[in-house]
């Protein structure tokens, strides 16, 4: 009952791929592990200081513990308490039918509230991208596609309060000696592009301590390998004419469909994204 009360926030398409309710646990999202062939310190050295998604009931020291919106806990990701380090987590899976997929998440976003400060420009950005590639026989030029949309919220210290997309991708790294594994740490700071007509201020609240969520919705067609939509709250994003992140299709990754949320730091403080459940569907 529980469950179905959740999913009532969403507007998921006829196939529910699944739908994550974090009250229930941390249902197979883990850490975005960078690659590595043969020693562990062949990783590219940005994915070596990522830390793992963690369960939290958002205690804090003013108000005791809130939850998440919908029961006890929020899946955590939370940064380093440094200047530009990121966490993430990611839900690896494989897609049936290349259609239209529908990506959904309750959401938001603090620094750790460690000072005595609202802190709104402690976090640069969170964000999601989908980690793509063509189903085996799919695609006479079969690619990976790695959609990518985030919400800089600061930057330097300044509010930014913009979307933006990338689609220019870091050089591919290959990595040990069996030609099997290359890398590229694609959430870099770098080369992001304003989605047109995206800048939107959210509700950051008044002390760092209050937490207000957002619903975010973001819309791909598998088959064609394009933007279908982008919404945050009330307000829908003309993401048609963007393009996603597109590399050369990899050997072992057909049908691949996986799904990241990440944030990144802008202070020497810790930055928070919070996941209160995730719904992914598909069509027909």
């Amino acid at each position: 009952m529980q469950a179905y009360t959740m999913l009532q926030l969403f507007e998921p398409l006829q196939r529910l791929l699944f739908f994550d309710d974090f009250n229930d646990g941390v249902n197979g999202w883990g850490a975005l592990i960078g690659n590595y062939e043969d020693r562990i310190d062949a990783m590219l050295p940005e994915y070596m200081d990522m830390r793992p998604p963690m369960l939290s009931n958002l205690t804090m020291w003013d108000a005791g513990t809130s939850g998440a919106i919908g029961g006890a806990y929020a899946l955590k990701l939370a940064t380093r308490a440094k200047p530009g380090t990121f966490c993430t987590a990611i839900k690896r899976s494989t897609f049936r039918t290349a259609g239209p997929v529908r990506v959904e998440a309750i959401v938001t976003f603090k620094p750790e509230a460690s000072e005595l400060e609202l802190g709104e420009t402690a976090v640069r950005a969170f964000g999601v991208v989908l980690d793509l590639q063509h189903a085996d026989g799919q695609a006479a030029e079969p690619l990976r596609v790695m959609p990518h949309i985030r919400y800089l919220n600061a930057f330097e210290g300044r509010r930014v309060e913009r979307w933006q997309y990338k689609n220019e991708r870091e050089p591919l790294v290959d990595i040990g000696t069996h030609g099997k594994t290359w890398s590229h740490f694609h959430l870099k700071s770098s080369n992001w592009v304003d989605i047109p007509g995206g800048g939107q201020r959210l509700c950051y609240n008044e002390i760092a301590t209050k937490h207000n969520w957002y619903y975010l919705r973001l819309d791909f067609d598998l088959a064609g390998m394009r933007f279908l939509g982008f919404r945050c709250n009330e307000r829908d994003l003309d993401v048609a004419g963007i393009e996603p992140m597109r590399l050369p299709a990899m050997p072992n990754l057909w049908s691949m469909l996986n799904v990241v949320f990440f944030v990144e730091s802008d202070a020497a403080t810790r930055a928070f994204l919070y996941l209160d459940s995730v719904a992914v569907s598909t069509a027909p």
